[in-house]
């Protein structure tokens, strides 16, 4: 299998942590691209030419992160990083929610501000107080540490993008709890062998 993916990416390196995480590291090929190149071979397998996307041996694609991990967990048995069923799923996969649409908002707020957009404009405003609303519920509420699921990867990757690309807005300041749980997690090989930098 081929995993084409950004390094700085969050939902990529969610998708590589949990394939290290399933133990299924050496089935993937990873390939670093840039998607605004339009890579012929990203096109083929993801119409959208979004990364992370996956292309199959058969050539299928499957496309993003979510997906992929779902795929992953399949691979290695299910219910690992997924559950299954009941209210641990309802709550993994609402922690991804929660960590995905914290990167979505950040990257957001990376795109605007390059684009012309002035630090206090609305949108830019909005998307940053989602950021911060995110981190405060997640200092009330860190994921489990153990076991990790999609909800817990998806937090920390966020977190390690915010590292990278938000260094100048301290996010730890007033949220040590949250800023020990990341600490743990990024000690998790999975996560120390992903770990993103500038």
């Amino acid at each position: 299998m081929k995993l084409y993916h950004a390094p700085l990416s969050p939902y990529a390196r969610k998708v590589r942590a949990a394939a290290i995480l399933l133990g299924l590291e050496s089935r993937l090929t990873e390939i670093v691209v840039r998607v605004a190149d339009s890579p012929p071979e990203v096109l083929a397998a993801n119409p959208l030419c979004k990364i992370p996307t996956l292309e199959l041996s058969d050539g299928e694609g499957v496309y993003d992160s979510r997906v992929i991990v779902d795929y992953l967990d399949g691979l290695a048995g299910g219910g690992r990083l997924v559950p299954a069923e009941g209210d641990a799923r309802r709550r993994a996969l609402r922690m991804q929610a929660l960590g995905d649409g914290l990167a979505d908002a950040a990257i957001l707020v990376r795109t605007l501000i390059p684009a012309g957009l002035a630090h206090d404009h609305p949108l830019v405003q909005r998307q940053l107080a989602a950021v911060w609303r995110s981190l405060d519920r997640l200092e009330s509420a860190p994921p489990a540490l153990e076991p990790m699921d999609i909800g817990g990867l998806s937090v920390a990757c966020a977190l390690g993008y915010l590292d990278v690309r938000f260094a100048e807005d301290p996010w730890r300041r007033d949220r040590p709890a949250l800023a020990d749980w990341y600490a743990a997690a990024s000690a998790l090989p999975c996560l120390a062998r992903t770990a993103i930098s500038p």
